[in-house]
């Protein structure tokens, strides 16, 4: 029976956002024959998230028990993986009623996709709602699309963190890059120039924006961007050297 396995990083500081990401998790219905696992692994050195988590019973959980950071934390739940397909899930986002059949849906559609990208609705501080604005035509995106638009721009095009992706492809290209602030879009720059994907067009999860957020700290926003931007941008030239 096909399997598809969410992973989701946490940590002791999301315990008031989790029960409603699970509650959002355990709320999926999946197409026929389908069933998920949601992985959740949480970094720290204590643990505290497992009563949490157990809740919902989809869920497998295990601690690090030592402070790894977002992309060791995510490999390591990558690691314990058994769906052919990974979607990640943030601590602190929701998924929308279809948020998991929709991709499971392109794939059987279109075989020959790695990935599909989920398009977010925002829910600002202060409880407003806004639109994210697609920056690429929706429906199938070609090899080096994506690559294109990180080279010319240095920002992503696309939400990283609605992405559904076939579970070999990201164990082959090494799950999330090691990169201090964009390991996710490294990740998805390698798959993207190697691999067509389907970015979706409606709305099927929730970005919830609060103030402890790590984009929100002033600390986050140091030259360490621009030099992740880079790493981006010098991996993306690399695979295109090679391939």
């Amino acid at each position: 029976m096909p399997l598809l396995s969410i992973i989701t990083a946490a940590h002791a500081g999301r315990a008031d956002f989790l029960p409603s990401t699970g509650e959002s998790v355990a709320a999926q219905e999946l197409p026929p024959g389908w069933e998920l696992e949601w992985l959740v692994q949480e970094d720290g050195a204590e643990p505290h998230l497992a009563e949490i988590v157990e809740a919902v019973p989809q869920a497998r959980y295990h601690a690090n028990g030592q402070q790894r950071g977002i992309a060791d934390t995510r490999n390591l739940a990558l690691s314990r993986a058994r769906g052919d397909l990974v979607r990640t899930l943030d601590s602190d986002d929701l998924l929308l009623p279809g948020a998991l059949a929709g991709p499971i849906e392109r794939f059987a559609e279109h075989p020959e996709l790695h990935w599909v990208a989920a398009r977010p609705k925002y829910l600002d501080r202060d409880g407003t709602w806004f639109t994210y604005f697609l920056l690429l035509p929706t429906g199938i995106v070609r090899p080096r699309a994506v690559g294109d638009y990180l080279v010319h721009h240095r920002m992503c095009p696309l939400h990283c963190a609605g992405l559904t992706m076939r579970t070999t492809s990201v164990r082959a290209l090494g799950g999330w890059a090691a990169n201090p602030r964009t390991e996710d879009i490294e990740l998805l720059a390698a798959l993207s120039e190697l691999t067509p994907g389907y970015l979706e067009a409606e709305e099927s999860w929730i970005y919830r924006m609060h103030d402890g957020q790590t984009v929100h700290d002033p600390a986050w926003g140091s030259n360490l961007v621009g030099a992740s931007y880079l790493m981006v941008h010098n991996r993306i030239l690399a695979i295109r050297e090679r391939v």
